[in-house]
């Protein structure tokens, strides 16, 4: 992988996975960073930027999604409808303030503002799930090649979150995408089927995927949860 023109290698990071502080949010800065295996995750809203690159990684095997049987039912029932690319700036925006996350997340607003930007400019995806009209959740990332960074996600009504994230992996894998990155093990994702491994392998992982002459496409494909 050649080297960045922004950061030092990940290698070189603080113990828990600090490379570099400050910077801006710029569209070149955000894409290689994430080329290399790092992203941007702020301390305080008044405080510079951080980028890292943690070790271990957690990453979501796109055929390792753990979907109970009854979210898989919910996924069948057309109780929710799904779509992607249409309403991203408010799938961030929930993101940023549902479940008593407003002005208590690392989402401020130079990052909504940041990856709305980067929406326009096609880097930047969202899902939505809808029901009876309105946003009742969704989740929203980046994609490079067959790399997909998963960023945040949120509910308004009961599973939408959820049902977010396997129409998300459903549709990776339809498109032919190769590494779902989530950054962070916790114990709510680990459950979904999140997994930890070192960060090298994380590395070739990203090296191998970027080249994949995939995108993200226009609708959802692969819908398929009987």
């Amino acid at each position: 992988m050649p080297c960045s023109e922004y950061f030092p290698p990940p290698a070189d990071s603080s113990r828990d996975g600090l490379v570099a502080v400050g910077g801006e949010l710029s569209p070149e800065r955000l894409l290689d960073a994430y080329q290399h295996g790092i992203f941007p995750w702020p301390g305080y809203p008044d405080d510079p930027m951080l980028w890292w690159s943690p070790d271990p990684r957690a990453i979501l095997p796109l055929d390792g999604l753990r979907i109970s049987r009854r979210l898989r039912r919910k996924l069948r029932s057309g109780v929710f409808q799904t779509t992607c690319d249409t309403a991203f700036d408010e799938v961030i925006h929930g993101c940023a303030t549902a479940q008593n996350r407003l002005h208590n997340t690392w989402l401020t607003d130079e990052m909504v503002a940041a990856y709305c930007h980067m929406h326009t400019l096609g880097h930047a995806h969202s899902v939505e799930v809808w029901h009876q009209g309105a946003l009742a959740g969704g989740t929203y990332g980046l994609g490079i090649g067959g790399f997909f960074a998963a960023e945040s996600m949120f509910y308004r009504l009961r599973d939408a979150s959820k049902v977010a994230l396997a129409v998300l992996v459903a549709h990776l894998r339809a498109r032919g995408f190769v590494l779902l990155d989530v950054q962070q093990w916790t114990a709510h994702t680990g459950r979904l089927g999140v997994v930890e491994i070192p960060r090298d392998a994380y590395l070739q992982t990203l090296a191998d995927a970027l080249p994949v002459n995939v995108t993200f496409g226009e609708r959802l494909e692969g819908l398929n949860f009987a």
